[in-house]
């Protein structure tokens, strides 16, 4: 069958791509290491309750983007949108609440059908942590001061830009609903059908609307800021003065905001301008009443997410690969075999070159960046000798075939 795609909205992570991917993980995961986070793995499906309890059933992820299904037995089963629910269905089910405070990092891919776009798929990756069981500041701070070292770490410190609010404790949520819905309510037909729905059940998500009419009515909303308690302030206080002592820069943008209830406290997102129109590559908040919310213990919670796909399109610079040594056989191939494993085993790469005349091969050794050569020509090998080229200096010698291994590691 000719013409075959991948399914839109996916695409394949080819050596090149894979390696930015691995990067980014990899650079992130040794970052997490030295706070004391751990890995967490948990199944890309789960029961769909996990996710419509905790993304809202009024959400767009819910309505419009989840993979939703049933399988054999009947279950509606969705695939993740996203890693936090998973996590704090893992806390529960895998009763950890002796394991508290819990630091995770976990990776892997996330689904949702939204419309393909630069740096966004309908199977995308992301790279995330939890903190859970730390209900104070110092907390937020970890966690946003650990999203910057990676982002540094990666070489990005200079091309995003850190927002952060406070979306206040509960009595500042109420205060702020309150007024939210006494603005918005005199301006209900100016809004859109969606956000008309939402206006009573959750009026912070009209301020996330993408609907430019809805832009302009909440343009100039009142701001949580207007509404925080005292206690809610002195907690933003301190995660800003924390985040300044560290030396990280950021930005208080005022209406960057969480619609669903559990939230509170700290929001904030690492933006940039690289990728064209300003975009979002690494989010997160404080979700203190999500795992009770999930039916758990009352657990106070804090994490972020990052796009691997947006952060590969902006990391410059990977580390060099471990050069090789090229191996050549112009004859009997097996003597070159046997001396790859050996090399191999010694902690060596290898590339082998398996047919073409000398010219192709070393083309081959040359494109891969090989360091040296090892020429293993029948006459060479009667000798029970090879010819050891330096691609860098350009020059060469025969060698007993015993000694390749200590010249070649320097032992």
């Amino acid at each position: 069958m000719s013409g075959l795609q991948p399914v839109r909205g996916t695409h394949d992570l080819l050596p090149e791509d894979s390696r930015r991917h691995r990067f980014v993980e990899e650079t992130a995961f040794d970052v997490a290491k030295r706070y004391g986070y751990g890995e967490i793995v948990t199944p890309i499906f789960e029961f769909t309750e996990v996710f419509s309890r905790t993304l809202g059933e009024t959400s767009d992820v819910v309505t419009k983007e989840m993979y939703t299904f049933a399988d054999r037995s009947g279950d509606s089963i969705t695939l993740r949108p996203e890693g936090t629910a998973g996590v704090a269905r893992a806390f529960i089910s895998g009763g950890l609440t002796q394991s508290l405070p819990l630091k995770v990092m976990y990776r892997g891919p996330m689904f949702r059908h939204e419309r393909p776009q630069k740096g966004r798929l309908r199977q995308f990756h992301q790279v995330g942590c939890e903190l859970l069981g730390v209900d104070g500041p110092q907390a937020d701070i970890e966690v946003i001061s650990m999203a910057w070292r990676i982002l540094a770490a990666l070489g990005l410190s200079d091309k995003v830009q850190l927002e952060i609010n406070t979306l206040g404790d509960a009595e500042s949520r109420a205060a702020y609903r309150a007024a939210l819905i006494a603005y918005l309510e005199p301006l209900r037909l100016s809004l859109s059908e969606e956000s008309q729905a939402r206006l009573q059940k959750n009026p912070l998500r009209v301020l996330d609307s993408k609907d430019e009419e809805d832009k302009r009515v909440v343009a100039n909303a009142p701001l949580m800021g207007d509404s925080l308690t005292p206690a809610a302030k002195d907690f933003f206080d301190q995660v800003t003065a924390g985040l300044t002592a560290l030396g990280i820069p950021f930005v208080v943008n005022p209406k960057l905001v969480r619609g669903l209830d559990y939230y509170c406290h700290t929001a904030f997102e690492f933006t940039t301008t690289a990728l064209g129109a300003q975009g979002t590559v690494l989010a997160g908040g404080r979700y203190d009443g999500l795992i009770g919310q999930m039916g758990g213990p009352a657990t106070p919670g804090i994490g972020w997410a990052a796009g691997i796909e947006r952060l590969s399109m902006l990391v410059q610079d990977l580390p060099q690969l471990d050069r090789p040594i090229s191996i050549i056989p112009m004859g009997d191939t097996l003597p070159a075999l046997v001396l790859a494993d050996r090399l191999r085993a010694a902690g060596l790469s290898v590339d082998m070159g398996f047919s073409g005349n000398m010219k192709k091969r070393m083309a081959r050794a040359n494109k891969a960046n090989a360091r040296f050569a090892v020429i293993l020509g029948e006459d060479e090998l009667a000798r029970g000798a090879v010819t050891l080229r330096d691609l860098d200096a350009g020059t060469q010698e025969e060698i007993p075939l015993d000694q390749v291994e200590g010249r070649l590691t320097g032992a």
